[in-house]
């Protein structure tokens, strides 16, 4: 039986990355992400198969995972479009890469959220809860703003973006490279 990756494993596999070595259960990651406890567990499921995590050890496999998201998550996953509205900025209107990139003026990208205010171009998030997780843990935030980044930018915000995210993803590693 093969087993594709759905957009939902890039959330699990980011906040894998976010929690590190600490201990985390099913339960727990589910709730954190704003799914259920099966999907969590399914998409962890999916994460080993593709060699991105190791369940048995709860290790992430960094270089794997810089490797996919720098370089397979934007022909994987494309991004949808919405309309305006108003919400969570993401990829380079928002943290980290906002500091480093001067706006246009056309409308940033933006999750439709009610925590958000910025008025923007909607993109579908990655996964439902994408905005609500993103909210309560900005680490996670910042790691999808990236991926966004990734997804919709163009050449230099990629390669800003891929920078940022292999610095975020190998610092997380126990030993700074894995």
């Amino acid at each position: 039986m093969s087993l594709h990756l759905k957009p939902q494993d890039v959330v699990v596999l980011l906040k894998l990355v976010t929690i590190g070595d600490r201990r985390w259960t099913y339960s727990g990651l589910a709730g954190e992400l704003g799914m259920s406890a099966s999907e969590a567990h399914a998409a962890i499921r999916r994460l080993s198969a593709a060699h991105l995590f190791l369940p048995d050890s709860s290790t992430v496999f960094h270089g794997n995972t810089v490797e996919f998201l720098v370089s397979g998550v934007r022909y994987a996953f494309p991004p949808e479009w919405g309309t305006q509205t108003a919400g969570l900025p993401t990829a380079y209107a928002a943290p980290p890469l906002s500091a480093q990139i001067i706006p246009g003026r056309a409308l940033p990208p933006v999750w439709q959220s009610p925590h958000g205010n910025t008025v923007g171009i909607a993109l579908q998030p990655l996964y439902r809860s994408v905005p609500d997780a993103a909210y309560q843990d900005r680490q996670l935030y910042e790691l999808l703003a990236l991926v966004d980044a990734l997804r919709i930018g163009r050449a230099r915000e990629r390669i800003l973006a891929a920078q940022m995210i292999k610095d975020r993803v190998y610092a997380a590693s126990p030993m700074g490279v894995s």
